[in-house]
């Protein structure tokens, strides 16, 4: 493992050295777990990163939500409801947003069992993910963004740090003491290198590349319109994450040749990813079934 895990690391830091000469991608795609390997552990949550080192995947993508006492923590969705067992161990406290939890009460939470009882993806019940294995999950913590730093970075794995929030323009004071928190502690953890940090709120990358202009910015995107190329300069962003669905090998050609980085989600059909992990321009995939695009890559 510690062969692996070194090696891993040398990947990252390799790529890294193409984000500061201008985001040249990789001499191949790099593999992004969405949310960790969530199709084979549950997502955004200290296992599934594990699953993600597991597999070989580069790196990983997570988001990030406050707390009500403004702690940051590993949570896709607005609410607990999904992915843990928030509506058992606070019934009184609908509709169980995470911005109305303090991060004790968050601590408390059961964030694997829901995986075990939904196989969302149906990898319990075809035994790629074996008894044993899911046994382990129930008790899964949501874990703060410092630890799934932390354990990044002692995995090898590069990061994606999706944002959530809602664009509003300005840019609220909370929203501002987000990007400053996670660009603090990126620093801290001397992390820059081998760390995206990406939005939907683009006002955030904007405000992000204010404050500290050396850890890379992307744009999260359902479309790319006519000057997405002129639009992600005045943003300062480093990359453009299109949809799938937005994605084009012409857009492609374009965002690369403006040397912006390019990382396509969430692409989990196997001719997709075929598609893509061909595609130059393509710098990194997010995908749900990382074992799938290194089974290709391979």
């Amino acid at each position: 493992m510690a062969g692996k895990v070194k090696a891993a690391l040398a990947l990252a830091v390799v790529g890294t050295a193409a984000l500061a000469s201008g985001w040249e991608p990789m001499p191949r795609v790099r593999v992004l777990a969405h949310r960790g390997a969530r199709s084979v552990a549950p997502e955004n949550t200290l296992a599934a990163a594990r699953a993600a080192a597991e597999l070989g995947a580069d790196g990983w993508e997570f988001d990030v939500r406050r707390t009500r006492d403004g702690q940051l923590v590993l949570l896709h969705d607005e609410t607990l409801v999904r992915t843990t067992d928030a509506r058992d161990a606070f019934p009184e406290r609908a509709p169980w947003r995470v911005a109305d939890f303090t991060l004790d009460e968050v601590r408390q939470l059961d964030a694997g069992s829901w995986f075990v009882r939904e196989d969302p993806f149906g990898t319990i019940r075809s035994g790629e993910v074996s008894a044993e294995a899911a046994q382990r999950f129930p008790g899964e913590q949501v874990p703060t963004l410092r630890e799934a730093l932390l354990l990044s970075r002692e995995l090898g794995l590069w990061v994606n740090i999706e944002l959530k929030g809602v664009p509003l323009a300005p840019l609220a004071p909370e929203r501002q003491a987000t990007v400053e928190e996670v660009a603090t502690l990126i620093r801290e953890l001397g992390m820059a290198e081998v760390t995206l940090v990406s939005s939907f709120d683009h006002e955030m990358i904007r405000y992000l590349k204010a404050v500290a202009p050396e850890v890379p910015g992307a744009l999260l995107t359902t479309f790319l319109p006519p000057q997405a190329v002129e639009y992600a300069r005045g943003m300062r962003a480093d990359a453009v994450n299109p949809s799938l669905e937005a994605y084009t090998p012409d857009w492609g050609r374009r965002l690369h040749g403006a040397g912006l980085g390019v990382y396509v989600w969430t692409v989990n059909d196997p001719g997709a990813l075929d598609r893509l992990a061909a595609d130059p321009s393509v710098t990194g995939i997010i995908t749900d079934w990382p074992q799938r695009l290194l089974a290709l890559r391979r």
